[in-house]
């Protein structure tokens, strides 16, 4: 999985890279997303508040792109809420990809009727 990582407000440490990269594994992995983008940034910067903010962006094939945001107290908290969402995002584009499949109506045609076998007393 290819992740692109960039901070803006706040030092991108080795260890958040690399919470950033064991966390969308765990949540994503399991897809075949091509690219990964993350923006960790700190809006209020020292005055503190809940400004930590997490953007993730998954580009899908066909042009096809997700967007997650989320925006917590602590940066580990925006990460893991914000991959939780990108999860059900892509299983929900996902679903939506199958369901309109070139092959259902094919699909819906070719499957037989089943027989009624009770008696008919």
């Amino acid at each position: 999985m290819n992740i692109a990582i960039q901070s803006s407000g706040l030092v991108l440490t080795e260890s958040l890279r690399a919470y950033v990269h064991r966390r969308l594994q765990t949540a994503l992995g399991w897809a075949l997303t091509r690219r990964l983008a993350v923006w960790l940034s700190d809006i209020n910067g020292p005055r503190g508040g809940r400004d930590k903010r997490c953007k993730i962006q998954i580009s899908l094939d066909h042009g096809k792109t997700i967007i997650i945001e989320d925006t917590e107290e602590d940066m580990y908290a925006a990460i893991d809420l914000a991959a939780e969402r990108a999860d059900r995002a892509l299983v929900r584009q996902m679903a939506k990809n199958r369901a309109y499949s070139h092959d259902k109506g094919h699909t819906l045609a070719t499957s037989e009727p089943e027989s009624d076998t009770t008696d008919p007393r």
